[in-house]
């Protein structure tokens, strides 16, 4: 007779095999499994694949699996034992709604004078301090921390830790789980003049070695003398002193508020160091990115302006508070505006997805971020039931970063919730980094996601983006990740450092009061990451109207559910094992559209073709991947010699392999005589350095004649304008002389007449401000003699100053108020008189593309004086020449001339002065073809 227990055991098997086949992780069908086989090694199950195995397991026998159990079970006799005490699922529970905090009790961001994270949660003590900052959702019931509460708490681990010998600049480690205890060190550490060291705490027994020989090189990094962590991980910790030699102290929360001795005031600056956040993954050296107080709260303030962040927002998160994306997104972001933090910890998402979603419409969330692994994840898991009584119509803002966007995601993600009230403008993909402290693009709100969908070939071929019919084949599709955020700037770059235009594939780089000043002990990462006041994200990217388009990382590190993958360390290893040939192996990411992240693929090439020698070898891969990344690869491939391409200097060519894999052409590789492969990957590389050499040389030979040109022409154009003639033709001497210069240098120019020539005579032209070159194309295309309005700085200098008064420019105070009023006033004579004047109203111009909001000035003077204002839209002229660029590249500019605005009779000026402005602004802004910056 069958027993229950066998019974049991049997259908727990049968639905590990099932997963397993499912996975396509290995040949399921042959695998032996039993009680005793292991999730990593036999069933090579990573942390996704055992949340899925976990699910099928509940879903079919019916019973609820504890969330501990994720990370404690090694076998499938323990999770046999798990389901034999595990309660029965009851039915779906109505979703209930917490009440909300009256508008009355609602905290508001603390003042500009506020500099530092200490500072921010004293004000907020001091002015809210019984406001239910943070409420962590736990199985049995909620708790809530108020900022009283966090400031208590953080105090007494201060006064801890300085008994203990902590000053000012001491790092200090943090290895907590999410929980009361992490907020309370996180800030502890500050008040008592520390530097907080996140690290994450190890999910399973499996990884300890892997996760004690990562975290040996962090702390040795960062010459952290202490680490904050749980009793459960005090055994682990101690070993890390072996390998850590500067840990000296590993301690608990509760024996730091033990000592209850009263902290001594530390004061911090704003470019004190706040935090080191470590970005390595689980092989590579670690970096540890310094980012101050002021780098973090710029980002904060520039991020809360993007996404219009309110007083009655609610944010809602299950994100690791070691990572960037939770801490400084989530945590300090909420604790800056006063916001409620809804907080769960990453393994109570793992284990039931369906808690963030339940979180959101219980606490009326308004605001939440995850990778896009986890809308993936909710996809999968949540049924139909789940969603009976879901309200996701609060959710405002769903972020979508940390990994790459699946534009695949986003669309089933909003037709599947769209039923729970989920707003089509709710999905936002963003961009970021932790050189960035966090955010560093959001896209406009309530647009929605925008993809772009190009033709393929161009693409992988040339690196032009060009866009494709989103019905036809062979194309690629990218998700728009927005603008930079306020006093932001990022630009794409080719190989040689030279900006490129739009739907150009390039380096993303950036760089604003966001940005880390560097690698924490690593000068030569440092130097690599910094060029020329650029920071180097690691991507690449392409744009489109000013929008980030990220296309992928430039160094093929893997990034899977969040966790960054190294491939030179696995190959490194694999090559010592016996059958696989030494440098021939090739590991890379690889996205799976089902699941919507990154699996890691190996292929290694071997020589053997005894299938149980092959099966053997597949297996110890495993196993070494496993031990190497505590988590088993999606995939082992084993391939015949010669299938794992090469550059000219033996460097594996991640990228052009996984090509390979994904079109299948792994299977039928043909062996190819060493020589011909060598000589292909030779062509390969030296046809692009020569492509590069000949565009740079391009560049500069073209950047020479350009500048030998107009230093000729301009000084034989400067000694006419020095003869005595009338303004008029010398304006008409300097209009030739400009067009006569375009056709020489070679720049196409057309003039677009929204009105006639004569109609623009006597009015106020009022024009954007893009590039140095803006005057030039000014005199270029408009015929009669205008008045430059210029500001009075450039008529002290020797030469452009004489050639100004000379058109007969008009200088203008800008810094002194007095000076600039009766400015005001001459500007109204000259202008009454009958003179043409030309204004940039924007006052300047910067390197980064927008149209900048419009000074009152010209529109003041033309209400005044009932002259109308004649728009001019110039578009091109950034990409030819912008701010701190001087050589200058080939690009088409258009000059649009707009219709005559006449300024409206009305006894209220100041409406007339800016119902006028608006008007100028509008047609600029449609045909200069860059956005608006006046919108987040």
């Amino acid at each position: 007779m069958v027993t229950a227990a066998a019974e049991a055991a049997e259908s727990l098997i049968g639905i590990a095999r099932a997963t397993v086949r499912d996975l396509r992780q290995a040949d399921a069908d042959s695998l032996e499994l039993t009680l005793d086989s292991t999730l990593d090694h036999d069933l090579g199950l990573d942390s996704l694949a055992r949340v899925e195995l976990f699910a099928r397991i509940e879903r079919e026998l019916g019973v609820q699996l504890p969330d501990s159990l994720l990370e404690t079970a090694e076998t499938l006799r323990d999770l046999a034992a798990a389901v034999g005490h595990a309660p029965s699922i009851r039915l779906v529970k109505p979703l209930r709604v917490a009440e909300r905090a009256p508008a009355s009790t609602l905290a508001v961001p603390p003042p500009a004078s506020v500099t530092t994270l200490d500072q921010v949660l004293r004000w907020h003590r001091e002015h809210h301090a019984e406001f239910a900052h943070i409420t962590l959702c736990g199985d049995a019931q909620e708790e809530v921390i108020t900022y009283d509460q966090l400031w208590r708490d953080a105090r007494a681990i201060a006064g801890g830790l300085q008994q203990h010998g902590i000053r000012l600049g001491d790092t200090v480690a943090l290895m907590l789980p999410t929980g009361r205890d992490y907020f309370g060190a996180f800030f502890g550490i500050l008040l008592a003049g520390g530097v907080p060291v996140p690290l994450y705490p190890p999910t399973r027994l499996s990884q300890i070695e892997e996760h004690v020989r990562r975290h040996a090189g962090i702390l040795a990094n960062a010459e952290a003398r202490t680490l904050i962590t749980t009793a459960e991980m005090r055994g682990m910790a101690a070993v890390l002193r072996v390998h850590a030699p500067a840990l000296q102290w590993i301690v608990m929360p509760d024996d730091l508020r033990s000592a209850r001795t009263e902290p001594t005031h530390v004061p911090l600056r704003p470019d004190s160091t706040a935090l080191l956040q470590y970005t390595s993954g689980s092989t590579g050296n670690p970096k540890g990115v310094i980012l101050s107080h002021s780098n973090i709260l710029s980002n904060i303030s520039a991020l809360g302006r993007a996404l219009g962040v309110r007083s009655d927002d609610v944010f809602v998160s299950w994100l690791p508070l070691y990572h960037d994306m939770g801490l400084i997104g989530a945590w300090l972001g909420t604790l800056y505006f006063g916001l409620p933090l809804i907080v769960m910890s990453p393994l109570a998402f793992l284990t039931r997805p369906s808690r963030w979603l339940e979180a959101i419409h219980r606490h009326r969330g308004t605001l939440s971020a995850a990778p896009n692994f986890a809308y993936e994840l909710c996809l999968k898991r949540m049924t139909d039931d789940e969603l009976a009584e879901l309200d996701l119509s609060t959710w405002r803002i769903a972020m979508n970063g940390a990994e790459a966007v699946i534009p695949q995601t986003l669309a089933r993600f909003q037709e599947r919730f769209s039923r729970c009230g989920l707003r089509p403008s709710t999905l936002t993909p963003v961009y970021g980094l932790a050189e960035c402290s966090v955010g560093l693009t959001v896209p406009p709100l309530e647009r929605g996601p925008l993809v772009d969908v190009i033709e393929r070939e161009p693409f992988v071929r040339k690196g032009i983006a060009i866009p494709a019919n989103p019905e036809a084949c062979d194309t690629l599709a990218f998700v728009s990740c927005g603008r930079p955020i306020e006093r932001h700037e990022v630009r794409i770059v080719d190989d040689t450092g030279h900006e490129l235009g739009d739907r150009r594939e390039g380096r993303l780089e950036f760089r604003g009061p966001s940005a880390t000043r560097g690698y924490y002990r690593n000068p030569d990462a440092t130097a690599r990451l910094i060029r020329g006041g650029w920071l180097d994200s690691g991507d690449r990217a392409y744009t489109v109207n000013g929008e980030i388009y990220v296309t992928g990382r430039i160094k093929d590190i893997i990034i899977r559910a969040g966790r960054h993958i190294y491939p030179d360390k696995i190959e490194a290893a694999l090559g010592d094992i016996a059958g696989v040939r030494k440098g021939c192996v090739a590991v890379f990411g690889s996205t799976d559209p089902s699941t919507g992240t990154e699996r890691v693929i190996v292929l290694a090439e071997t020589r053997l073709e005894d299938a149980a020698r092959r099966d053997a070898l597949r297996q110890e891969i495993l196993a070494r991947v496993t031990q190497l990344l505590g988590e088993p690869p999606d995939e082992v491939v084993l391939v015949v010699p010669h299938t794992v391409l090469k550059t000219s200097s033996g460097k594996i060519r991640r990228a052009a392999t996984r090509e390979i894999y994904e079109s299948g052409k792994h299977r039928a590789a043909r062996q190819r005589a060493a020589w011909l492969q060598l000589l292909s990957l030779g062509r390969s590389a030296l046809w692009p350095a020569c492509r590069r050499t000949m565009r740079r040389a391009s560049d500069l030979l073209y950047g020479a004649y350009f500048w030998t040109a107009f230093s000729l022409l301009g000084s034989a154009t400067f000694l006419c304008m020095l003869l005595p003639l009338r303004r008029r033709t010398i304006w008409s001497v300097v209009h030739r002389a400009a067009r006569l210069f375009l056709r020489l240098v070679g720049i196409p120019v057309t003039v677009q007449h929204h009105t006639t020539v004569t109609e623009t005579e006597g009015g106020i032209l009022v024009a954007n401000h893009s590039s140095y070159l803006d005057g030039l194309f000014l005199l270029a295309t408009i015929p009669h003699d205008c008045r430059f309005v210029a500001k009075r700085e450039l008529a002290r200098m020797p030469i452009v100053g004489t050639f100004l008064r000379r058109l007969g420019a008009f200088f203008v105070e800008r810094f002194d108020a007095r000076g600039g009023v009766e400015d005001a006033h001459q500007l109204a004579k000259l202008a009454a008189q009958g003179e043409s004047c030309i204004f940039f109203p924007e006052g300047t111009f910067t390197r980064a593309p927008g149209l900048r909001p419009f000074h009152l000035g010209a529109f003041s003077v033309a209400v005044e004086t009932r002259r109308p204002i004649i728009p001019v839209a110039l578009c091109g002229t950034r990409a030819l020449l912008r701010d701190e660029q001087w050589l200058p590249r080939r690009a088409p500019v258009t000059v649009h001339i707009g219709a005559p605005i006449e300024t409206p009779s009305s006894p209220n000026t100041f409406a007339a002065t800016v119902a006028t402005r608006d008007a100028a602004r509008r047609f600029i802004l449609e045909h200069c073809g860059e956005p608006d910056l006046t919108k987040p």
